[in-house]
């Protein structure tokens, strides 16, 4: 029958093994965790921040979905963007994706 089916054996020894090795494992879990996703993230989020509040009337700017356009007006959480010649709209500050370089619009 011990083809079919495997023997169960005792485990042996005390149970000696390091009492905070399980915690010190958790600890270098959060650190990589911390290290190498949370803190870059924070660090993009707060250059995004820095960038937006850096928004200006006549800067041109590449929204989230990818419009092209020229800041009209700046308010509290909106702005006015032209993206075409007599097409303004109305986007909230944070759909800014980034700035670019004066007279992009015009080389496209």
């Amino acid at each position: 029958m011990g083809f079919f089916i495997s023997d169960a054996y005792a485990q042996g020894g005390g149970g000696g093994g390091a009492p905070y090795g399980d915690i010190m494992f958790l600890v270098l879990l959060f650190a990589v965790f911390y290290f190498l996703l949370i803190r870059p993230q924070q660090k993009r989020a707060k250059e995004h921040k820095k960038m937006v509040e850096a928004v200006a009337k006549g800067d041109e700017v590449v929204t989230n979905g990818g419009l092209l356009g020229k800041v009209l007006e700046i308010g509290d959480n909106f702005l006015t963007v032209n993206i075409a010649e007599g097409v303004d709209v109305k986007l909230q500050r944070s759909s800014v994706a980034s700035s670019v370089p004066k007279g992009t619009i015009k080389s496209t």
